[in-house]
């Protein structure tokens, strides 16, 4: 019997722009919001619509990946009715087949796609934070009978050309594709979720693998042959909170928007919880003995000084009199006596050592991914 959806999340990528947070880890492992892990996100979208069989396509640094994901049970899916597993690039002969694009990393499981047999595929993101469930967008992908259905976000105009612009017809038919283009023709942007009928898929896979111009990309290639051949392309508009957090910016504004409400990891309900390795307890508004206003707390920090606007992971420690301000304190960071840090990731394990300022009079956002020492950065 053919499964009505299954997911594959793409968790491969380097994520450079993310600088040392990723030179030991794929990007969806990297820590947020006091407790999690981006890839969190992606994989409890799918538990909570009921998606049921869930492969996970890694590549660079995996071995982390693969031993937290396991078996599914943090989210429910150890193999009783359901099943997810890691998805590595085949070895050959040759060596190890590296996947060369998204449209590619698909390709090279069409095996296990088959032996599923499903009628849909969905195909996500393993590096973006948002909550959303996907029966709406199934039932809608069905009714309309279409090829494709893919997942839009308004973005401001003036930041259009940042991202992969889609333009539709009147009748939400996606009918043109511009990556990262100077002058977009709409503010629709690709959120990179895209469900297509199964069948349709692997007939233009298998054939994009032949061509030898082709970067087997989703948006470079596979959605533009689609529109050249007049397929049926629906979009999907997406209007909660949606974040690409691939650069330290994003990812520091994307913990900040925890401490202004702008995004709710608060809620128990079914369509809106997200699961970690840390299933029972969530990150607190806490004040233990130190003057904690505006943060978010995991039960395991220990906070003695001060803490303002900050995220502040489990085992992390802000000793007496130190002063943090606008700070991502990822697991296992240190503050030391009387030293400030403001508008700043702290690295997981990295100290900062007593009476050190870092980034104290700048207003971007930093890395400090080594050790600080005698006030230095």
């Amino acid at each position: 019997m053919a499964e009505q959806l299954i997911a594959m999340i793409l968790a491969g990528g380097k994520g450079t722009r993310l600088q040392a947070l990723t030179k030991k880890i794929a990007k969806p492992a990297v820590s947020f919001g006091a407790k999690y892990r981006i890839v969190d996100f992606s994989i409890s979208n799918c538990v909570n619509s009921g998606i049921s069989t869930i492969g996970v396509l890694t590549q660079y640094e995996s071995t982390f990946l693969d031993s937290y994901i396991g078996n599914g049970e943090k989210w429910g899916l150890n193999g009783l009715h359901s099943l997810m597993t890691t998805l590595a690039p085949k070895q050959t002969e040759e060596g190890l087949n590296w996947y060369n694009g998204t449209a590619e990393a698909i390709a090279q499981n069409i095996e296990w796609i088959d032996a599923l047999n499903p009628e849909n595929i969905l195909i996500l993101s393993g590096d973006h934070i948002y909550k959303m469930t996907f029966n709406d967008m199934l039932w809608r992908h069905q009714s309309n009978n279409a090829d494709a259905t893919i997942a839009l976000f308004e973005v401001d105009p003036k930041e259009a050309s940042r991202f992969g612009i889609m333009v539709c017809d009147e009748n939400d038919n996606i009918v043109e594709f511009q990556e990262k283009p100077r002058s977009p023709k709409s503010n629709l942007a690709s959120m990179g979720i895209y469900m297509f009928k199964w069948k349709t898929l692997r007939k233009l896979l298998i054939e994009d693998l032949k061509n030898p111009d082709s970067t087997h990309d989703f948006g470079t290639d596979i959605i533009p042959t689609m529109i050249a051949r007049h397929m049926t392309i629906k979009s999907y508009r997406y209007s909660g909170y949606w974040r690409d957090v691939g650069t330290i910016p994003s990812l520091h504004a994307a913990n900040m928007d925890l401490i202004d409400g702008k995004f709710d990891l608060s809620s128990f309900d079914e369509e809106g919880r997200i699961f970690t390795e840390d299933t029972y307890s969530l990150p607190h508004y806490v004040g233990k003995s130190g003057n904690v206003t505006n943060s978010i707390a995991n039960q395991g920090a220990i906070i003695l000084g001060k803490a303002d606007y900050c995220v502040i992971s489990n085992e992390v420690v802000i000793e007496y009199d130190a002063e943090c301000d606008h700070v991502v304190l990822l697991p296992n960071a240190y503050v030391g006596k009387g030293a400030k840090v403001k508008n700043a990731i702290i690295a997981s394990g990295v100290k900062i050592g007593d009476w050190c300022e870092v980034n104290t009079e700048g207003d971007d956002i930093i890395l400090v991914s080594q050790n600080v020492t005698k006030g230095g950065e």
